[in-house]
């Protein structure tokens, strides 16, 4: 973590301020395995029914499922609908 980072997180934990928003971190809910939602993406890389893989800060996001849909995108979220198997992150 970098020195600016490291900053930010002791005052949002000092402030008691929520760490996502402060260190532009993703926010991934799931809803069952029917429905995700991202917060604070960077942008779509791949798009199938099978994988949808997603640039964050922390790195990529990738999304493993059937029938996976992108249901909304807007400038700070995501919502992806179908079975979904699996959620990772890699660099």
């Amino acid at each position: 973590m970098k020195k600016a980072e490291k900053i930010k997180k002791n005052i949002a934990d000092a402030l008691e301020l929520p760490q996502d928003i402060v260190l532009d971190l993703p926010k991934i809910t799931m809803i069952g395995n029917l429905q995700l939602y991202v917060e604070n993406h960077k942008g779509i890389i791949e798009y199938s029914t099978n994988q949808i893989r997603i640039y964050t800060k922390l790195g990529i996001l990738r999304v493993l499922g059937k029938n996976l849909l992108l249901k909304n995108i807007v400038v700070e979220e995501i919502v992806i609908t179908g079975e979904i198997k699996q959620v990772e992150f890699y660099d």
